[in-house]
């Protein structure tokens, strides 16, 4: 039996009314400590996003909240942990687009049912990516040109397979009618440093780390893979610019919390998330780390799920990527 189905026995029988329950529906958050749950280490551009979010709903709501880190399992450790958590608004998750939209295809034993076992409440960042090489590439039509003629010699860095990185190149390639070779790394860091050796050609990466190699000269931006250009390299064109039209990858963060929590409480969340995520700090920090607004509310954020996890299937596929 799903999660979603004794959550629905159990509210037809009226256990999930008990007081303790219908007390923190009327007055969540005060009273009671609520968890964000983080499925990263602490430190890095997750760990601001929960500064955003613990100290600007304590700040508006007076209630308390706390980050959790639950690193482990391409984040689904973090995603169990809530999916099984009692549906109070005493626990969130920091979802991201791996938890929701690229696991379920890359692990076996998922332990949840992304669709089912969450209240899926709102987006609170899209993650920009960009695509940089040696500085030896002069664009982008040079690489593209070149791996046409050299079919499988040239070599793309990314941080693991099944990554968003991965899955891009191979989307790009089926787009372009080219071949190249991919080489992983474990994580960003070193992929980039490959790249900037000259030891590997291209690769799709995150922003905030990419930009200062960038500026340096280090890096050539060949495009930014999002939907327009970013303030913070302004002169770097989109894909689409660069006849790639619709070439866009979005990583994303969310808000979710286990199935059955009550209305009310989503709806605040929400609404505490667009206060939080509006203010001239966050659209500081954002540009600072390569972040940028994402579309707000569960309908948005359910359409976004559904729509990239048929996408990440067929990409899988492609890729050759089995279930783990």
């Amino acid at each position: 039996m799903t999660s979603l189905n004794r959550r629905s026995l159990l509210a037809a029988s009226g256990l999930l009314a008990a007081p303790g329950l219908v007390r923190a529906q009327g007055n969540w958050p005060q009273g009671q400590a609520t968890s964000l749950v983080i499925p990263y280490a602490a430190g890095g551009s997750p760990d601001v996003l929960g500064r955003i979010i613990t100290q600007g709903f304590a700040e508006r709501s007076g209630g308390t909240f706390i980050m959790d880190h639950k690193p482990g399992a391409s984040t689904t450790l973090a995603a169990r942990h809530v999916a099984r958590a009692r549906p109070d608004g005493t626990t969130l998750l920091m979802g991201t687009i791996v938890t929701f939209t690229m696991a379920p295809y890359a692990l076996r034993s998922l332990g949840y049912d992304p669709i089912n076992d969450f209240a899926h409440i709102t987006q609170i960042a899209e993650t920009l990516f960009i695509m940089v090489a040696h500085p030896r590439w002069e664009s982008l039509d040079h690489v593209l040109s070149e791996a046409r003629r050299r079919p499988g010699q040239l070599t793309y860095a990314t941080w693991g397979v099944g990554s968003t990185s991965h899955l891009g190149m191979v989307d790009l390639m089926q787009r372009t009618g080219t071949e190249m070779l991919h080489v992983p790394f474990n994580g960003t860091p070193p992929a980039l440093t490959e790249t900037i050796a000259g030891r590997t050609d291209v690769m799709i990466s995150t922003f905030a780390p990419a930009k200062p190699h960038v500026e340096s000269g280090r890096l050539r931006a060949l495009g930014m893979v999002s939907a327009a250009r970013t303030p913070a390299l302004p002169d770097v064109p989109t894909m689409t610019e660069l006849g790639q039209r619709d070439f866009v990858l979005g990583g994303w963060f969310s808000l979710q919390a286990p199935s059955g929590t009550p209305r009310p409480i989503l709806d605040r969340v929400n609404d505490l998330a667009k206060e939080a995520f509006a203010t001239p700090a966050t659209a500081e920090a954002f540009a600072r780390l390569g972040f940028a607004r994402a579309e707000p509310g569960p309908e948005a954020l359910m359409a976004r799920i559904r729509r990239e996890l048929d996408q990440n299937k067929d990409l899988m596929r492609r890729a050759g990527i089995q279930p783990e």
